[in-house]
């Protein structure tokens, strides 16, 4: 149960959905955000949120050659000092339970601050600015899937964010459809771009990015959420890739 808590021109985007279809086509229906609303989306962003927990522990290792190196490198050490089998076959699964203790702390610390900041109050936050908005996905009268959009005046990009569907309804095409949702507004908006940043390590959700048009234009390694201390253990145990994504929709 989850805690209640109080660059250079791309190719165009993919043409995005006449006014006059019906929004509700394959039973797929992207609307604002209602405030009475605020609990279900908070409890769909909080669960995919949570879900990063084992991906950046276990999956994220494979993007990681030199800690899979130091990984090795203390196996060995292991055996050269202690020659037993036993130990050194147990220091994976140590290795693994650190970088779940790590993961588990700063996603938890990241979850915190974003449910007491922008999440806590996404009336205040997306609805009322000029630039910004927040979407849902209704399928069959349940809401399943949340996406936000947030202007910014300065070099007229609206930034993608939040993004998430209930891990129940995927497969659907409905990330799919938020994202063209924020495609459409900010061509509406006449917004010149549309970025994004993630740090998420499954293919799937950068293949979506790029099928909506995006280009993939940079990578910081080692990037460090809100909260994290950044000591020797946690580096050991804990890396992050932040991607950049850029969709450009008209020359400035």
């Amino acid at each position: 149960m989850w805690p209640s808590l109080a660059g250079s021109p791309s190719s165009p985007p993919p043409p995005l959905s006449s006014p006059k279809e019906d929004p509700r086509r394959d039973n797929v229906y992207i609307r604002e955000f209602h405030p009475s609303e605020q609990e279900v989306v908070r409890r769909i962003f909080y669960e995919g949120i949570m879900e990063r927990i084992p991906n950046t522990a276990f999956r994220g290792l494979k993007q990681q050659p030199l800690t899979q190196l130091l990984y090795g490198l203390l196996a060995v050490i292991c055996f050269v000092v202690t020659k037993s089998f036993l130990l050194t076959c147990c220091l994976p699964i140590f290795l693994m339970g650190m970088r779940y203790y790590f993961s588990r702390k700063v996603i938890l610390h990241y979850l915190d601050c974003a449910l007491h900041t922008d999440m806590s109050d996404i009336e205040q936050y997306y609805m009322k600015p000029p630039g910004s908005c927040f979407w849902v996905a209704v399928l069959d009268g349940n809401v399943v899937g949340i996406v936000a959009a947030r202007g910014n005046e300065e070099d007229n990009t609206v930034e993608l964010r939040r993004m998430s569907v209930d891990s129940n309804y995927r497969g659907k095409g409905i990330a799919k459809a938020l994202g063209r949702k924020v495609l459409e507004f900010a061509m509406l908006n006449n917004y010149s771009s549309v970025v994004l940043g993630t740090t998420a390590v499954k293919m799937a959700a950068h293949k979506l990015y790029e099928s909506l048009g995006f280009k993939h234009v940079g990578v910081v390694e080692h990037y460090a959420l809100p909260g994290m201390t950044r000591s020797l253990l946690e580096r050991m145990f804990f890396q992050l890739r932040y991607h950049r994504y850029r969709l450009q929709l008209r020359e400035e």
